[in-house]
């Protein structure tokens, strides 16, 4: 009887264990921020997850130090039935059994309740599971080396796996799918999200001028006036120009006379960071708007969270189509196309199958800004690499429309040959 009490107190300490490993890493980020701001024991789960790699190795070596006590037991009883009963078979039944109820009652049950009650359980458990922790703290160190010491014995040339390419991503994403049942929709979807990570912000961003910006206080009136055409009050204080606060325009006219409505600071990313970064940090801030800035710490453009769905659920994503609602380049014939301001170069380059020189402008209208040394005008037109530029239309707020001709390769190169109205 003493065994099989000690055999039952086994198996529930090392459910304990099996399902705080469960619990603790099925946690959401959600779900860490909850905590973090509860009560003592689920601020004390959260401190855990701080460091997931040294509450790993206590749960496993806990477990597995319980799990080789209980066995052995077992098979001591196993033994001790075998010599009393003859070799009945009582002995090896009473392993067979053990091993089920360890199977059971210490891996399937506990990690399958843990996951479903995960933040909860990590909260009740935190506090003992610490002291678990710090009393193997001591061995961790040992370990390590040990570890350390089997790799460089075991597998002396082991290396790690080098980082994928996004030429490796985008190749696995084809043939994945070229045997799945999927619709074109999603497989153009799949190449959307992969080109996330290529993608920079200055390239997606909608431009300072492309967006409007409001004093407090805000009211509704203000928007009636003029509706903010990225969805979200971007509010500023009195005699700057800097964006403080955004407020979604659709919560805003739903809320009723007197009641306020908060604002949110904006998430601030480089110019140059890929638009999955700033997926990833909107995300982790609980936010909705993004500031763009440049090297000076100036806001040059805005990314929503609408913005980014769109450029993963649109079939042919276009910055210049969601702003403008026009295309960004139309083929008017053989050689000849129209193409908005906000066209990036990337779009223009893979579109007219041509190599383009190297610039530090995004779009074509930088190009143009870059090679006129001037804001351009109807009528200004210059060759740039393969191709010549000429504008045809220019409206307020820096919009314009380009026509853009394949130039005779034959021809001398001049990057930089400029003439116009006013310009040359």
């Amino acid at each position: 009887m003493p065994w099989l009490t000690s055999m039952a107190i086994l198996i529930v300490l090392s459910g304990l264990f099996s399902a705080s490993e469960a619990a603790y890493f099925y946690l959401q980020r959600q779900d860490l921020r909850f905590l973090a701001s509860g009560n003592a024991s689920q601020r004390m789960a959260a401190r855990l997850m701080e460091q997931p790699d040294r509450l790993l190795s206590a749960i496993l070596f806990w477990n597995l130090v319980i799990n080789m006590i209980y066995f052995t037991i077992s098979a001591r009883v196993g033994m001790q039935l075998e010599e009393q009963d003859g070799g009945s078979g009582w002995g090896f039944l009473f392993a067979f059994v053990s091993l089920f109820l360890v199977i059971f009652f210490s891996e399937m049950f506990p990690k399958s309740f843990a996951v479903l009650r995960s933040r909860s359980y990590a909260g009740l458990v935190a506090f003992p599971l610490a002291m678990a922790v710090r009393c193997v703290d001591p061995l961790l160190p040992m370990l390590r080396f040990i570890n350390l010491l089997l790799k460089r014995l075991f597998f002396p040339r082991i290396a790690p796996e080098p980082d994928l390419e996004m030429s490796d991503i985008e190749r696995a994403v084809e043939l994945s799918t070229q045997d799945a049942q999927l619709d074109p929709h999603e497989y153009r979807m799949l190449r959307n999200i992969v080109s996330l990570s290529q993608l920079r912000a200055d390239e997606w961003m909608r431009p300072r001028r492309q967006f409007v910006t409001f004093q407090a206080p805000v009211t509704i009136e203000d928007l009636k006036e003029k509706f903010p055409p990225s969805g979200f009050v971007l509010v500023t204080h009195k005699g700057s120009e800097e964006i403080q606060y955004s407020i979604d325009a659709d919560d805003l006219i739903d809320f009723k006379p007197g009641i306020s409505q908060m604002g949110k600071r904006l998430v601030t990313i480089p110019w140059c960071a890929t638009v999955a970064d700033v997926y990833e940090k909107l995300r982790a801030a609980q936010r909705q708007v993004a500031n763009v800035v440049n090297e000076h710490g100036e806001t040059i453009g805005i990314i929503t969270i609408d913005d980014i769905a769109d450029a993963v659920f649109v079939d042919t994503p276009s910055r210049t189509r969601r702003i403008t609602d026009e295309p960004p380049i139309q083929l008017l014939e053989v050689g000849v196309w129209h193409v908005m301001g906000l066209a990036t170069l990337k779009r223009l380059e893979k579109q007219l199958q041509v190599e383009l020189p190297e610039t530090r402008s995004v779009t074509i209208q930088g190009v143009l800004q870059e090679v006129l040394q001037a804001l351009p005008k109807t009528g200004d037109h210059c060759q740039w690499g393969p191709l010549e530029l000429k504008v045809i239309e220019a409206a307020e707020r820096g919009r314009c429309r380009v026509e853009v001709k394949l130039r005779d390769q034959h021809t001398p190169d001049s990057r930089h040959d400029v003439t116009g109205g006013t310009t040359s």
